[in-house]
């Protein structure tokens, strides 16, 4: 089974603002672009995401995440009307145990920060595709929050796009 972290960042490293802020990735906006979102997102098969994360959809009219299992890390009891939102408390590594099990091939680790510590500490992540917007936020939430455990990565491609976006795709070939 294959872990792919997908995300955007600032140039120096932050995936929201100090406040949870995400209105600085519209300035990526370009007509008929989506940066290879919708092959990304039909080569997956499921998605896991932290609580923080889940909510900043969940309160919006539409599930961006259709057709998909999606399952939520989180230490609170959660409920939801959606078939295809699972929340779990289990640790990382049985999470990833579980998905492998139901014969999930491709795995979209969506975020948070924390929650992508957790999978690089257990050496999860199998693919980075980040995708760099170009400003700098200053402050933040860390796309890596510390500790890490070093990892080598291989660069696989890049791309840069009109808008000033560069997406690059590593993957991980070894811990340092």
């Amino acid at each position: 089974m294959k872990i792919t972290l997908y995300i955007a960042a600032s140039l120096d490293g932050f995936i929201a603002g100090p406040d949870g802020e995400l209105d600085w990735l519209s300035m990526a906006d370009s007509p008929g672009e989506d940066f290879g979102y919708n092959d990304f997102y039909n080569s997956v098969d499921a998605l896991v995401m932290g609580r923080k994360t889940y909510e900043i959809p969940a309160g919006e009219a539409e599930w961006p995440y259709p057709g998909k299992p999606s399952y939520v890390l989180t230490r609170q009891d959660l409920k939801t009307d959606r078939d295809d939102v699972i929340f779990v408390s289990d640790p990382v590594q049985n999470v990833v145990e579980s998905l492998r099990s139901q014969g999930f091939q491709h795995v979209w680790l969506v975020g948070g920060g924390e929650l992508i510590r957790s999978f690089l500490a257990q050496g999860l992540i199998n693919e980075h595709i980040i995708s760099f917007m170009p400003i700098i936020l200053g402050a933040g939430i860390p796309l890596f929050p510390p500790p890490n455990p070093q990892q080598r990565l291989e660069l696989i491609s890049s791309q840069q796009f009109e808008s000033g976006l560069i997406q690059a795709q590593y993957r991980s070939i070894a811990t340092a």
